[in-house]
């Protein structure tokens, strides 16, 4: 079995759990995905398999990957990602599918990799929060970045200095979301937790490396010398 499967965010909704409680969730179009080429440890020294999302229109791809997808005798997709196999497992071919039911299931913990929403050229206090000076009349320095460096002596910027810049559009692991609940049939994964990337971006969901135990109920111990 492998261990991640490609997913594209749909966006959010909410569920009510046994107990009435709402629970906002994130909502992922996880797979269905396909194996597009196995790895193994005799020819590529690792075992892993390259999958990708098979989607509703095939993509246009150029001749070579063209042919790497003839060779493995599967349609084209926009979306591949090498995934690791659990072990234990055993190894997979060229056209086996990977399942969302077949892979998570509810309560379990997972870890999404995504791209962040882009935010084009922040300044400093955007950027990194930065308090900025008075806001008051007469004042010259409202949302500057203030002194970045001696001039005498290095003479120069060091390396590293937080300033104003590219924001966002960068690749976001979030640790330990909790799988609310998993849809085969409609191949749905609704998540807690903040998801990165903008409605309608490709993201991977992979078990969690170091997944976190649910949280118990604390019972109230009473007091000494009270019954």
């Amino acid at each position: 079995m492998v261990t991640g499967i490609i997913g594209k965010k749909i966006g959010m909704m909410q569920v009510f759990r046994p107990d009435g409680t709402v629970q906002p969730v994130t909502v992922i179009k996880a797979g269905p995905c396909v194996v597009v080429q196995a790895k193994t440890v005799e020819k590529d020294g690792y075992q892993a398999v390259q999958i990708g999302l098979v989607e509703d229109k095939p993509a246009k791809v150029v001749k070579p990957l063209a042919g790497h997808y003839k060779k493995a005798n599967v349609p084209p997709t926009r979306q591949r990602r090498e995934v690791g196999l659990a072990k234990g497992a055993e190894a997979l071919k060229a056209g086996d599918q990977v399942l969302v039911g077949s892979l998570f299931k509810d309560g379990e913990r997972v870890d999404v990799v995504g791209t962040s929403r882009g935010h084009g050229f922040q300044g400093v206090v955007k950027r990194h929060h930065f308090a900025g000076g008075a806001a008051t009349h007469g004042s010259m320095f409202h949302r500057a970045p203030g002194s970045i460096g001696a001039s005498s002596y290095p003479s120069r910027v060091i390396k590293g200095m937080r300033g104003a810049g590219h924001m966002g559009d960068e690749r976001v692991t979030t640790l330990n979301l909790r799988v609310e609940k998993v849809d085969g049939e409609q191949h749905l994964l609704l998540l807690r937790g903040a998801v990165p990337g903008a409605r309608g971006s490709y993201i991977m969901v992979r078990k969690a490396a170091a997944p976190k135990p649910e949280p118990k109920p604390q019972i109230e111990k009473p007091k000494k010398g009270k019954k």
